[in-house]
């Protein structure tokens, strides 16, 4: 089974063609950071139309490979939800007009789904399918979202705590923003963290002694903002870099040990990260680490997997239709944005005051 996917929903127009079995045959994206780079971050109007200009080129770049175009896809998967509404319009449309000109399925994906799924991606022909078994705990942290999850297959995910304020991806782009780093801000920081002193700058450790699995990051920004308030932007690249290292430390820290947390509670002894802050190098590094220290089998896409990409929808897209059957081309018409089936059921308690 060959499934095109079609991901618009934030500020990169993807579209990919993936087997079932995971394997990528095409991924195509068009960025966005020059027209959100002069803001700091991104400006949802100026999505929806740098999708309404990429989508069809990038859709037919994705369709390359095959001779015989549209003729040889067996079904579109489409991100319709959560994201953007005006970003997912765009993507949600396109994606109905081919299903209904071609009488294609039409499979709509949560885009948390195919990040909690994009482990399972083969990008290199020769490679074996990925052999990570369920179930697995999976870290999700990205620009709009950080939660943790316990997945016992495609279509049954729970989800166990997530963040109160900030996600972590944001909290590294408002930080670079302070900073005057640029745009998007994650990988600067990675970049400058790794040359600093993560303990030269003396921030706290978001919900520290908290037992719960939530996350807490719009403190540690604070306390960012409140230092550089005191005693100026860091005047040095060494003092740039102490500061991101500092950040930087204190945000894996909390991913980390809260995952493991998730682990022990589960008894699952499999990690998997997803979403763009996986490819954090010092994330990554950290997670290996710890895991290993713990005696748990840590599985990190490669970078292409992690941040957003069509090829995670196209194959959530395809075990979906595995499991619960798919539209038809007639019944495409009704899919609408924010359906975000299957449910990401959650066992969290109400929150404290």
């Amino acid at each position: 089974m060959i499934v095109l996917g079609i991901e618009s929903s934030c500020d990169e127009t993807a579209a990919a063609l993936v087997r079932d079995d995971g394997l990528v045959l095409s991924d195509a994206v068009a960025s966005q950071i020059k027209v959100h780079g002069p803001y700091g971050g991104v400006v949802p109007e100026l999505a929806s139309r740098a999708h309404l200009t990429n989508i069809v080129p990038v859709i037919q770049e994705a369709l390359r490979p095959l001779p015989g175009g549209l003729a040889e896809v067996d079904a579109i998967a489409v991100t319709h939800g959560p994201g953007l509404v005006g970003a997912l319009l765009v993507g949600v449309q396109a994606a109905k007009a081919i299903a209904w000109s071609r009488n294609l399925p039409l499979i709509g994906v949560n885009h948390l789904v195919g990040h909690l799924l994009a482990v399972y991606l083969r990008r290199d022909p020769a490679s074996a399918p990925v052999p990570v078994a369920f179930p697995y705990i999976a870290l999700l942290a990205s620009g709009g979202h950080t939660a943790l999850y316990r997945v016992d297959g495609p279509n049954d995910i729970e989800q166990l705590g997530e963040t109160r304020d900030d996600a972590a991806g944001e909290a590294f782009d408002k930080v670079a923003k302070l900073l005057g780093l640029g745009y998007p801000g994650g990988p600067i920081v990675d970049r400058l963290a790794a040359k600093g002193d993560p303990r030269a700058v003396p921030l706290p450790l978001p919900m520290r002694n908290k037992r719960s699995l939530e996350f807490s990051f719009s403190g540690l920004k604070t306390a960012v903002a409140q230092y550089v308030a005191t005693t100026g932007r860091p005047s040095t690249e060494q003092a740039q870099a102490d500061l991101c290292a500092s950040f930087q430390h204190a945000v894996i820290t909390s991913l980390v040990s809260k995952s493991l947390e998730a682990c022990r509670r589960e008894k699952v002894d499999r990690l998997v990260l997803g979403g763009g802050v996986a490819a954090n190098k010092g994330l990554r590094a950290l997670a290996l680490e710890v895991c290993t220290r713990s005696g748990v089998e840590l599985w990190v896409p490669p970078i292409a997997s992690c941040t957003d990409n069509a090829a995670m929808i196209a194959y959530a897209g395809a075990q979906k239709a595995r499991l619960t059957g798919q539209l038809s081309a007639a019944e495409a018409l009704s899919l609408s944005v924010f359906s975000t089936s299957p449910p990401l059921r959650s066992n969290q308690s109400p929150r404290s005051p």
